[in-house]
């Protein structure tokens, strides 16, 4: 099994570090446009399995040559690439896996690719960060063990173990991706329809183990392909988890248009974007750094089994791992996309085409091989007789 990491940041390298833990495989090239980081990783692991290779992914070229010394690539790059690496790969003949990314559109052009996918005997999974990801096999997982979906409630967050004001708020990856899943309207299913709510709205009380003052509100982005896997269902949500009183606070920076994409304003003779003002101050602030994070998610599909209600409950508590300093959304993240690559390599998902996570990757595995890395995904199963 060879494998090619496209994309050297934390994910990747998390990725490839976990790819090096499985004795079969043979190669695992870590590819990136400056080698650097890559280079001192490679020194650090001393597995001489891991090469390096500099690669541009703006060029189709560069990106070929590492793609097709691959059987599976797993792409930890910008979202904006995840069509084109998806696109090369299938020309390959290689399997392929990316961490999603719904803005433009990026996972429905991955979708679309499916006749080409199938006809070279390749498997190609969008989407497979925690949410969209972890969630979307979860899901699929629940539901496969219904006789009928009729309700699915998704929650989840990364959040800071110590909140600090203003925002009680770090965030782990872009924050301009979190502008977006702020701004843009959220999608759920009510009543069997498709509709659209506000994001930063419906804000509920929630908590975990150890966690208690949490809130929950709608966000866009997360449940990107299930809604369409699941339109038959009567309700599905998708909520973000924070501390108390995050989402107000934030509503008010949304509604002075401070997140606006093409908001700008005269300042002292110059044309000033309000996001990028935005970015600039919220950036030291919320940022991370050598702090413990926590990434906190509760997955609930209901309907019928043999005629009775039942409700399968998915939930899971990970924290910045101390032995290795690397964030609990890194590993969430770049564990979910290792472990299905692998599954591809090994053969347990057989399927050819492209198929989005909660259709294809066999959930009781996951959540197996998820354990053997610290992640802990507990099931919990509810049943109630149903009298008519």
């Amino acid at each position: 099994m060879k494998f090619a990491v496209l994309g050297a940041g934390l994910m990747g390298k998390q990725a490839a570090r976990d790819l090096l833990r499985n004795e079969q495989v043979e190669k695992v090239i870590l590819a990136d446009r400056t080698t650097e980081k890559a280079e001192a990783f490679r020194r650090q692991l001393g597995d001489p399995r891991l090469e390096i290779a500099q690669m541009d992914a703006s060029h189709d070229r560069e990106l070929k040559q590492v793609i097709a010394q691959a059987d599976v690539v797993i792409n930890a790059l910008f979202y904006t690439f995840n069509e084109k690496v998806a696109k090369i790969a299938i020309e390959c003949g290689v399997h392929s896996v990316d961490l999603g990314g719904h803005i433009g559109g990026a996972t429905d052009k991955v979708l679309a690719m499916h006749e080409q996918a199938s006809s070279q005997g390749v498997t190609v999974i969008p989407d497979l960060g925690v949410a969209p990801g972890m969630i979307n096999i979860l899901t699929g997982y629940g539901a496969s063990q219904l006789d009928e979906v009729e309700s699915i409630r998704i929650y989840v967050g990364g959040i800071p173990l110590h909140p600090e004001p203003p925002l009680e708020y770090k965030h782990v990856f872009s924050l301009e991706g979190v502008f977006d899943h702020y701004t843009d309207p959220s999608h759920v299913i009510r009543g069997g329809e498709l509709e659209e709510v506000e994001s930063l709205s419906e804000i509920e009380p929630i908590a975990f183990e150890g966690f208690n003052a949490l809130e929950a509100f709608h966000t866009s982005g997360g449940t990107s392909t299930l809604t369409k896997t699941f339109r038959d269902v009567d309700s599905l949500e998708y909520k973000t988890i924070r501390y108390r009183g995050h989402a107000d606070k934030f509503r008010l920076l949304v509604e002075l248009g401070l997140t606006n994409r093409d908001g700008k304003v005269i300042a002292g003779g110059h044309d000033v974007s309000l996001r990028e003002v935005l970015l600039k101050v919220l950036e030291p602030i919320t940022e991370l750094g050598d702090e413990k994070d926590a990434v906190l998610l509760r997955v609930t599909v209901s309907g019928l089994k043999e005629q009775e209600e039942c409700t399968y409950r998915y939930e899971m508590v990970t924290i910045r791992d101390e032995s290795t300093g690397v964030t609990a959304m890194a590993q969430a993240t770049a564990y979910s996309i290792s472990v299905v690559a692998q599954m591809i390599a090994d053969g347990r998902i057989q399927k050819r085409g492209v198929y989005p996570p909660e259709q294809v990757v066999p959930g009781a595995d996951y959540i197996a091989e998820m354990k053997k890395r610290g992640v802990n995904i507990e099931e919990t199963v509810q049943r109630a007789t149903h009298h008519n």
